[in-house]
Parts: C-alpha cells; structure tokens; sequence
C-alpha cells in the first residue's frame, strides 16, 4: 500500500486531507444507498436485497479504483443509468429486470471492450471536445436540478414545468442554509468543508424536525438471502430487437457518459485508462450482483474539491460503504436537504467545463447546447446525447465543414438517430 499511496503517506497533511475527501465523496453519494434500491424496485427488483447490492457493487468499483488506477473516483451504481434499467428497459420496453441485467451484463461488455482496445483512444479522437464539455455541463445540470429538488426549493409546476418552491418550508431553509455555509467554507478553502457542511446541517435538521423518510427496511440478517438476486441475468431474449435496442442505449451512456465525466473531473489525466478500464470492468460486476450498472459518480467531484487526488479517497469511500451495512438505519439522520447543498455546488463545478466551449462557432454550440439542455429537460442521459450526436454531423454538413469531422462521428450520429427512432417505436 505505501508503493501505491507512498507520496500521500509520507506526508500527514496529505492522507489526511485523502481521508476526509473520501469521508466527503460518500456522503455526497451515500444517497445512492437508500434511492437506488428503491428505483430498482419499481423494476421488481426486492428492496431489501436490492441494498446489499448496492453496497457491495460499490465496494468493489472503489477497490478497483484504489489499487487498479489509484484514482480519486468512486464508482456507485449511477443515477440516470438506474432511470434507464427501470422505466425505459422495463416499464416502457416491457423486459422483466432479469433481462435488464443481461442487457447491462452485454453492455458492460462492449464497455469492457472499447476500454481495453484502440476504440477507446478512436471513440475518445472522434466526439469533438464541445460534445465532451457538454456531456459534463449537462450531467451537471441534471445534478443541479436533483440538487434543487432534494433541497424542495424547486417543484413540479402547476402552470410552467417548474416552479418555485415554497420558501417557509423547513427543508428548502434547511437547504438554503446548507448551501451557504458550503460555499462560505468551501471559498474560504477549509479542509473537509463540504462533510463539515452536512454534518452541521444534519445537526442541525434533527433540532428542526426535518429528516430523511425512507421505504428502505433492512435488516443484516437479511444477508443470507441475498445470493436469491445473483447472477439472475435471463438471455432469453438476447437477438430481439428490444434486447439489442437497450443494449445500443446502455452501452453508449455507459462509454460517452464515463468519458465525459473522467475527463472533466479526473485531476491527473495520465491515469485515465485504467480508471477507464475499471469502470467497465465494475459494470460488469454490478450485474452479476443484480443491480444496475455502476458508474464514476459525479459527486465524486465533492471529494476531489476537498484534495481528493489519489485512490486513498477511493478506498476510504469503500471502506464506509462496507460499515453502512451495519450503520444503514443512521442515514436516516443525513436529511436530503443537508446532501443537498453539495450535490448542487458538484453540478456547478462540472458546468464549469463550459468555459472551453467555442461559442463563436454556432455549429460547435448548438449541438453541445441539446446535451446541455436535454438531458435535464428529458431526464435521461441517453436522450440528450441522441440530440446532440445526431446533430453535431447534421450542421458541420449544412454550415460546409462536413470535411472537418472524423468520419465515426458520422457513424455514431447515425447510430444515435437510430436509436431515437426505435425508442419512439418501442
């Protein structure tokens, strides 16, 4: 361990300050604990066995992360892949979530695939850098807007789309309050200052009555049942055409999500690859421990913003993933409106990654501004990248620069026209 983390641990200020990102980045994300089970739920998945796979899917992306790529990234099963396994590939395509996991099983393979050959490096030269900054703009937004609903300070509107929450609500004060002690430590560069932030605010919650319900009851002894929902996947179906048409979908958000994401967020570039390589491989694993696919969790920015630039964050975010088994009934006491705050400043930092965008060129922007504003508008990842894949090729032909653009972005974009196609005809 000290050949890996050696410079970090010569030096106390330094592993420390690993710790406390790592203690930062979970509870950014700790969320994911108790919602993702219960959106796999509505796929059928059982709660109380859905948890135990959340959990120990990602340990092992963060020990992956840890001692594979030694990078500052935890790997959780992702919010907007989840929405996709359950509402698309089974409540609209109608596949049970047993076929669900095949499709994630397979995608992760194609993943496992593309990270592992030269189509990382083909894949990564052919999406121009604008459609790159709008995926980790846009995933930011979408961040934002889950910020923003958790803190209850926007709401689904009666006479617009959205509208304002009420202000005299407890929880929206909770938030606001949250928000600014947050960005009051965070500006002033104090160590930790996003966990400090949500554990005053939690604190100061329970003296407001305003806590986390949760449908999630757990109990450890439930553990023996849990091999009932591994390695469930059901390739029954594996050459119809939904199959196919959910595996396109999952695989392309899997990749372009990763790499968008990775290369907005990840300090040290150089070690890109292998934190590639082993989201994919964690993917994989995700499905044969029956839950949705993993991914590099944006809210892994929480802990880089707070020093995060080792797999030291990584292994401590996997070391209390595996003490939230016995500590599940605590998280109770971490209020949304205190996890809040940090999911919204995570969301703005990524929208940063707008600041390399070529606005000049229009042909750039717009197809980079369907990302942007589709994927939190619609909800889903996967339809924002279909807009802005299939528009990138569309304009750089109409505005005469077709001869500017890597022929697979042609390919993708026809692809991702396909898939819109097929996604309104199933």
């Amino acid at each position: 361990m000290r050949n890996l983390f050696g410079h970090a641990l010569s030096h106390p200020k330094i592993w420390q300050r690993e710790i406390v990102a790592g203690i930062t980045a979970f509870f950014a994300i700790s969320y994911i604990i108790i919602v993702n089970p219960l959106i796999l739920a509505d796929a059928g998945i059982p709660v109380e066995l859905s948890v135990f796979a959340t959990i120990f899917s990602s340990v092992i992306g963060c020990l992956l992360m840890a001692f594979v790529a030694n990078a500052p990234i935890v790997l959780t099963p992702g919010m907007g892949i989840n929405a996709f396994f359950t509402y698309t590939i089974c409540v609209q395509m109608g596949l049970s979530w047993h076929e669900a996991l095949a499709i994630s099983l397979v995608s992760g393979l194609i993943f496992a695939f593309v990270a592992c050959s030269k189509w990382a490096a083909r894949l990564s030269g052919a999406v121009a850098p604008s459609l790159k900054c709008a995926i980790t703009a846009g995933i930011g937004l979408f961040l934002v807007e889950i910020g923003l609903e958790k803190a209850e300070l926007i709401r689904r509107g009666t006479s617009s789309i959205i509208e304002l929450g009420s202000l005299t609500n407890p929880a929206a004060l909770l938030a606001i309050f949250g928000l600014v002690l947050s960005l009051a430590l965070y500006l002033r560069n104090v160590m930790g200052s996003f966990f400090i932030a949500i554990v005053v605010t939690s604190v100061l919650g329970y003296f407001m009555g305003v806590g986390q319900s949760s449908q999630v009851s757990v109990n450890l002894a439930d553990i023996g049942l849990y091999p009932q929902l591994l390695l469930q996947a059901d390739f029954s179906r594996l050459l119809s055409i939904p199959f196919l048409l959910a595996v396109f979908s999952m695989s392309m958000i899997m990749v372009f999500e990763t790499m968008g994401l990775l290369e907005g967020i990840l300090p040290n570039q150089a070690k890109f690859p292998k934190t590639f390589k082993g989201s994919a491989f964690t993917t994989m694993v995700s499905s044969m421990l029956g839950t949705s696919p993993t991914v590099a969790a944006a809210e892994s920015a929480a802990g880089i913003a707070s020093g995060g630039r080792t797999g030291l964050m990584a292994l401590t975010a996997s070391i209390l993933f595996i003490l939230s088994l016995f500590f599940i009934p605590l998280l109770a006491y971490v209020p949304a409106a205190a996890i809040a705050p940090v999911i919204i400043i995570t969301g703005a930092m990524m929208m940063q990654q707008l600041q390399y965008m070529e606005f000049k060129d229009f042909s750039e922007w717009f197809p980079a501004f369907l990302v942007v504003v589709l994927i939190p508008l619609s909800g889903s990842i996967s339809t924002g990248l279909a807009f802005g894949f299939t528009a990138y090729p569309l304009l750089k032909i109409l505005n005469g620069g077709w001869r500017n653009v890597h022929a697979l972005s042609y390919v993708l974009g026809f692809l991702f026209l396909l898939n819109l196609v097929f996604q309104a005809r199933f």
